[in-house]
Order: C-alpha cells, then sequence, then structure tokens
C-alpha cells in the first residue's frame, strides 16, 4: 500500500511538471504574428518597408518571411543568420541577389522583372528577416 502511494504522488509530481512545461512552451510561441505587423511596428526604415513591399508582390507567395516553413520554396526567418542557403551555397549578398536574378531549380528567374532599385530595398528588407 505504501508503495502504491509513493508512485501515484510521483505520477502527480510528473503529470503537473508535464503541465508547466507545455503550458511555457505554448506561451513562448505566442508572440504576435509578425506577418501581419506594420512596418513601423518591425522597426523598418524606408528602404527595408520598400523592400518588405517589392518582397509580398514577388516572393511571397513561395516564401514566407517570418517562417522556417516555406510554400513551395523554404521560409526565409533567420536568412542572414544562417551559413549556407537551401541551395548549399554560403549566404552571402552576392549568393542571395544570383538567386534572385537568376533563379535555382525550381526559383523563376526574376531579373526581368525587378529594377536594381527594387534589388537594392529587396535586399535591405531581406536583412531584416
Amino acid at each position: 500500500m505504501l508503495r502504491y502511494r509513493h508512485n501515484s504522488h510521483l505520477r502527480r509530481i510528473a503529470s503537473i511538471l508535464l503541465l508547466m512545461v507545455t503550458a511555457a512552451g505554448l506561451l513562448s510561441g505566442c508572440g504576435k504574428d509578425q506577418s501581419k505587423m506594420t512596418d513601423a511596428e518591425l522597426g523598418l526604415n524606408a528602404q527595408q518597408s520598400q523592400g518588405r513591399k517589392v518582397y509580398n508582390i514577388y516572393c511571397l507567395s513561395c516564401h514566407p518571411a517570418y517562417s522556417t516553413h516555406g510554400n513551395k520554396g523554404p521560409g526565409l526567418k533567420n536568412l542572414y543568420q544562417k551559413q549556407y542557403l537551401p541551395s548549399g551555397l554560403t549566404t552571402t549578398d552576392e549568393h542571395v541577389m544570383q538567386s534572385i536574378v537568376r533563379g535555382r531549380g525550381m526559383m523563376p528567374s526574376f531579373g526581368g522583372q525587378l529594377d536594381q532599385q527594387e534589388l537594392q530595398v529587396l535586399m535591405a528588407y531581406l536583412h531584416t528577416l
């Protein structure tokens, strides 16, 4: 009988700990959805704000900005914190720009659609992700 009470007590403690860990995990993911935040809330400057508009037109349908999971292509959250791009190239402005302008794999080329100004503001925005 004493052994049963002891096990029951340990199960209760384990259940409480599991509940606390689950609640902490859920609460940590309850931050505001960055994709719905305004440019001001995100702290974007004018160049980055223009880049976000370009991104929303040309990139968003395949690459969610504030997610690591993508739709047709990879999510771009923390793009410049990663050592390598999904293509295996190092994460540098040159390689990111090359992927945008020339395309890569399933990604189409946007070199004929974006002018130099749009590319520059897009790159500025990508650095904020």
